[in-house]
């Protein structure tokens, strides 16, 4: 087994100062103010960060939501979100929003996920910007799919290389959808059975990154129901293995939000899972996502 997480002890750079914060993925990226517009130089050094660090935060902002989109767009075209109703007349910004009063329910992104992996194209990645954080808890954990998959043996990367997944929309589905009766949260509308979710797609198992060229493991449990021309039930106990091994302590990262913090994240690499440990609380976010590929 290799574990290498490419993460140098300090980012040295021109223009910004990057600070990783884990062995496994994180760097927190100062002298940088993202209100302004930001030099095609700096961008350059800012986008090397991420490629390296996989997930990036920038501490401390007082931003608009046209500085989160234009800083958004620095990445790509901006994303729409199919299945999550987005702010009255700002189609490109979700409010992730759980209120003080909304106590005992899920949380929005509180299962270990890639991003809309189910889509054709699911997003390149996503951008979460702190507006109003409780006084503790309301972190979030990424975890590197890098170190997942070239942890694992020879023979289990040459089983998996290749293997094709099927990804359904499970959530906004009919046919996979949770429990009528789950309790969710009131200040974030998510769309429930939409039958276009039930379309399964074939992704790869292992997913070639478009430009590090580093393999990354593709499943999650939020969306991968089974293996090409495999029942669900003869991929369940791979899959099972898989979702676990992916999110081991030693591949993750967990951060704790500041008002003002801004984080941005690759969704083609990473993981996440929203903590819901702030019952009584109010935590609002504002979120953008960036147009992505097709998994290759």
């Amino acid at each position: 087994m290799h574990l290498s997480s490419h993460v140098q002890p300090m980012s040295q750079f021109e223009h910004i100062s990057v600070r990783p914060l884990s062995g496994a993925l994180g760097a927190e990226v100062s002298r940088v103010d993202l209100s302004e517009p930001i030099p095609d130089k700096v961008f350059a050094e800012i986008l090397s960060a991420f490629h390296t660090h996989l997930v990036l935060f920038f501490r401390a902002q007082t931003l608009t939501r046209d500085h989160l989109k234009a800083f958004s767009r620095r990445f790509g075209p901006l994303f729409r979100q199919p299945n999550v109703e987005a702010l009255a007349g700002d189609p490109d910004v979700v409010a992730v929003l759980k209120e003080a009063n909304e106590t005992g329910i899920s949380t929005f992104g509180g299962t270990w996920h890639s991003d809309l992996s189910y889509l054709e194209a699911p997003p390149m990645g996503s951008v979460l910007y702190a507006v109003e954080v409780p006084p503790h808890g309301g972190d979030t954990i990424w975890a590197n799919q890098y170190l997942a998959y070239e942890a694992l043996s020879d023979g289990f990367k040459k089983m998996l290389d290749g293997l094709a997944c099927v990804q359904v929309g499970a959530p906004h589905g009919v046919a996979h959808a949770p429990p009528a009766d789950l309790a969710v949260s009131r200040s974030i509308r998510l769309v429930r059975g939409d039958p276009e979710a039930d379309r399964e797609r074939l992704h790869p198992t292992v997913r070639t990154h478009p430009e590090t060229g580093r393999k990354a493991l593709f499943v999650n449990s939020v969306y991968s129901l089974r293996f090409e021309d495999m029942s669900a039930e003869e991929s369940a106990p791979l899959l099972r293995y898989l979702f676990d091994h992916a999110t081991r302590p030693e591949f993750c990262f967990r951060f704790s939000w500041g008002r003002g913090d801004l984080a941005v994240w690759d969704n083609r690499c990473t993981q996440h899972l929203a903590v819901n440990d702030y019952d009584g609380f109010r935590r609002l976010m504002y979120r953008t996502a960036v147009a992505g590929d097709r998994p290759r």
